[in-house]
């Protein structure tokens, strides 16, 4: 039996989307519905769905950060009102989207292709460049060559600190705040990694799970054990740096 998910923010949406499954694809088992991405990370590690359709865009987590997430074998499809440039995007890395409004028709193409997918136990798709590639135009007004952030003013105790993001090895997440880890040491930035993110170029700091971005240039190795996990090593980071499943192939020729 193959099984899905449907995250959507949009309830009349979610329904419409269960609805159009339900008669192009009638032996499928919707095992959980989401309405925002948060429920959509917590449902999709409690199921593992084959399949996931998420929404890009919805409240406490974006479809992009949810897939960002998965370390199971879950294939995404994207349900998207974006433009023919991530359209491309998807195309050319062999990832699949659905357009809002979406038609029976090409939902019926989706589901061809993920069943095609499935049946042959082909590996899951690389989408680690289309993710960056989503959140980099998410971000893209505020990642000009003049607003790409230099400097970064940082606290340690009651020290605030300011610090060449150059030097910066990694950002972790800590709800609210952004650790901030350089060969000095552990700084704290009020500010959650997802505004910060905004003005970071993505050229030199990539996203390699949910809550981390490292600085490509300290990037010295990567290890992958027998359950398909994979860690980096940072150069002046003594403990290993997990990587999300959807950002392994960035490391590949590692």
């Amino acid at each position: 039996m193959i099984t899905a998910l449907i995250a959507d923010d949009e309830s009349l949406l979610r329904e419409e989307l269960q609805d159009q499954l339900a008669a192009v694809w009638p032996e499928l088992k919707i095992v959980a519905i989401a309405a925002n991405g948060l429920e959509a990370t917590a449902m999709i590690e409690a199921h593992q769905p084959d399949v996931a359709f998420l929404d890009i865009k919805m409240p406490g987590r974006t479809g992009i950060e949810v897939a960002q997430g998965i370390d199971c074998n879950t294939r995404v499809v994207f349900v998207t009102a974006y433009d023919q440039y991530a359209v491309d995007a998807f195309e050319n890395e062999a990832i699949d989207y659905l357009l809002k409004p979406v038609s029976k028709e090409r939902l019926a193409k989706t589901v061809a292709r993920v069943k095609s997918a499935l049946a042959q136990r082909t590996p899951a798709p690389d989408i680690a460049s289309v993710l960056n590639l989503l959140s980099a135009a998410l971000r893209k007004p505020a990642t000009s060559a003049s607003s790409k952030l230099r400097w970064i003013r940082a606290s340690r105790g009651e020290t605030t600190y300011q610090i060449a993001v150059d030097e910066v090895l990694l950002f972790e997440s800590d709800d609210k705040y952004t650790v901030v880890y350089t060969p000095n040491g552990e700084h704290l930035i009020r500010m959650p990694l997802i505004e910060l993110l905004q003005s970071l170029d993505p050229e030199k700091f990539w996203q390699v799970h949910r809550g981390t971005v490292v600085n490509a240039q300290f990037v010295a190795s990567s290890k992958r054990d027998d359950a398909g996990r994979m860690t980096l090593n940072i150069k002046g980071f003594a403990k290993p740096v997990s990587v999300s499943r959807a950002y392994q192939a960035l490391f590949k020729q590692m």
